[in-house]
C-alpha cells in the first residue's frame, strides 16, 4: 500500500498527479499537480471552489481541500507519466459531510464498528458511440439479439482488449468481457473488493473507458438509456459481508435457503425495505426512469426491474441470489455515483441487520411475463421526482447517510428536476401543437 506519493512518483516515473474527487452528481473533478509539489498536496490537499462543482455551497464558502488518499493511487496505464489518486474533501479542518467519498467512508466505519466488512463487485455496462453521441459506433451491429455476439465484440477488440489489458496490469482480476444485450453495448467484469476500493475502481473504470474510447475516436457512455428502444446501461452490484479479517463470508450458510445466512437475509431485508427510497441514489437522473420503466426493447427484455421483489437465480427481479453467500442488486444504472451507490447499500443493509428485517416472500416467477400476479410488492418510482420524494420521506435512511449530505443531495436534485420540468421538448410540440 502506497503511503508516500512523492516516493511513488520517483519509483514509477510519474510527472503529474490527478488529485480527484467526485461531486454529488457523480462528476469527477481533478487538479493536475506536478510531482515536485505532491508532498505538500498530500499534507494539505489541493484547493477547490466547491460552488463551482455540484455541491451545495456558495461562492462565499472557504476553499475546499481535496486531500489525496495515497492507498488509492493508480498510474494511468495509457499515460504512465500521470497518476490518479482519489481524495477526501475537507474544509476549515473538518470533513465535508456532503462529499460522496466521505459519506461512504462513514458507512464503512459503521460496518467496522459492528464487526463487519462489506465487499462488493459491480457490473458497469456502457455503450460505444460515434463522437457526437447520437448513434452506436458500429454500423454492422444490428442484430435483434446482439448479446454475446462474437463478431461484434471482435470489431471492437482494440478498445475492449486495451481496457482489459490495463485492468490486468493494475491487478484488478478482470475475468470476462462481452457484448451486451443492446447494439453497441459492452460489459467488462473484474473481481470484487472492499466497498471503498470497489468505489475507487468504479470511478477510475469510468474515467479509463471514456479515455480509451476517445483515444480510438469513439465516445463511451454510461448513460442509463442512451438509445431509444435498446436495453439500457445497468450497474448491477454483487454484495456480501465478511468478518473483519475478510476470511469468513458472513452471508454464507449452506443450511439456509439459497445458501444465504440469517445475517444475509436481514441485510437483504434492509435493501428491500428502503428500495424505493434508495432509487434516488441508485438511479439518479431523469433518464434513469427511461430504463426502469421502459417498454419492451428490440431484444425482447429490458433486463431492468420495476417492482421490489427478490428471487433465486432469476434475472427478472430487483434482487437475485445467484449462489450461496451473496446477492445481486439489479436496480442501479450507469448514472449512479460510485461512492453513493456503495454508501446507500451499506446504510440500508445495516439498517436491516439492526432491525432484523425480513426480506419478504421470495418469488421465482418471470416478472416480465407474470408480474401482474404479485400482490403487495412496492412498485419502483415512475420518475426522478417520485424517487426524490420517497427518499425525502425515508427519515431513517437520510439520517444514516447523514443529514447534511441528504439535504444537499435533495436540494440540488430537486433543482435539476425543476430545470427538466421547464424544458420544452419535441414531444410536446408533436402532441399538443394542434390541440
Amino acid at each position: 500500500m502506497t503511503t508516500n506519493l512523492a516516493a511513488f512518483a520517483k519509483d514509477h516515473g510519474v510527472k503529474y498527479f490527478m488529485i480527484s474527487f467526485t461531486d454529488l452528481f457523480g462528476a469527477q473533478r481533478a487538479k493536475l499537480v506536478p510531482a515536485q509539489a505532491i508532498a505538500e498536496m498530500q499534507e494539505d490537499g489541493a484547493g477547490f471552489a466547491g460552488f463551482a462543482t455540484w455541491l451545495d455551497m456558495t461562492p462565499a464558502y472557504a476553499d475546499m481541500l481535496a486531500v489525496p488518499d495515497p492507498s488509492s493511487v493508480i498510474q494511468l496505464p495509457w499515460k504512465p507519466e500521470v497518476a490518479w489518486v482519489a481524495s477526501n474533501c475537507v474544509m476549515e479542518g473538518a470533513e465535508v459531510d456532503q462529499a460522496p467519498r466521505n459519506v461512504l467512508r462513514r458507512q464503512v466505519a459503521r460496518a467496522a464498528e459492528a464487526g463487519l466488512r462489506v465487499k462488493t463487485g459491480i457490473e458497469a455496462e456502457f455503450f460505444l458511440l460515434h463522437p457526437d453521441g447520437t448513434q452506436i459506433s458500429d454500423p454492422q451491429d444490428i442484430a435483434e439479439k446482439p448479446c454475446y455476439d462474437q463478431q461484434a465484440v471482435m470489431r471492437r477488440y482494440d478498445v475492449i482488449a486495451e481496457i482489459c489489458d490495463y485492468m490486468l496490469e493494475l491487478g484488478w482480476g478482470p475475468y470476462q468481457n462481452d457484448h451486451e444485450d443492446a447494439n453497441g453495448q459492452f460489459e467488462m467484469n473484474f473481481e470484487f473488493d472492499d466497498a471503498l476500493a470497489t468505489a475507487d475502481k468504479h470511478s477510475f473504470f469510468k474515467f479509463m473507458v471514456k479515455s480509451v474510447a476517445e483515444k480510438h475516436g469513439l465516445r463511451a457512455t454510461f448513460m442509463p438509456k442512451p438509445i431509444e428502444g435498446l436495453t439500457g446501461n445497468g450497474c448491477h452490484a454483487h454484495i456480501s459481508v465478511w468478518d473483519p479479517t475478510g476470511s469468513r463470508n458472513e452471508f454464507a450458510d449452506d443450511a439456509m435457503e439459497l445458501g444465504l445466512s440469517a445475517e444475509g437475509r436481514t441485510f437483504l431485508g434492509g435493501i428491500m425495505k428502503h428500495a424505493t427510497a434508495m432509487t434516488a441514489i441508485t438511479n439518479p437522473t431523469v433518464n434513469s426512469y427511461k430504463r426502469i420503466n421502459a417498454p419492451r426493447t428490440t431484444s425482447g427484455a429490458t433486463w431492468a426491474p420495476n417492482t421490489v421483489t427478490w428471487t433465486g437465480n432469476n434475472r427478472t427481479h430487483m434482487v437475485r441470489v445467484p449462489g450461496p453467500g451473496r446477492f445481486e442488486l439489479r436496480l442501479p444504472d450507469g448514472a449512479t455515483n460510485p461512492y453513493l451507490l456503495q454508501a446507500v447499500i451499506i446504510a440500508a443493509g445495516l439498517s436491516g441487520m439492526e432491525q432484523q428485517a425480513d426480506p419478504g416472500k421470495r418469488y421465482d416467477i418471470d416478472m416480465y411475463a407474470e408480474g401482474h400476479k404479485v400482490r403487495g410488492a412496492p412498485k419502483l418510482p415512475l420518475n426522478l421526482l417520485d424517487a426524490l420524494r420517497l427518499f425525502d420521506k425515508d427519515k431513517a435512511l437520510k439520517a444514516a447517510l447523514g443529514t447534511e449530505f441528504s439535504a444537499a443531495f435533495l436540494k440540488l436534485k430537486y433543482s435539476e428536476w425543476n430545470s427538466y420540468a421547464t424544458h420544452f421538448s419535441e414531444w410536446e410540440r408533436i402532441n399538443t401543437l394542434d390541440v
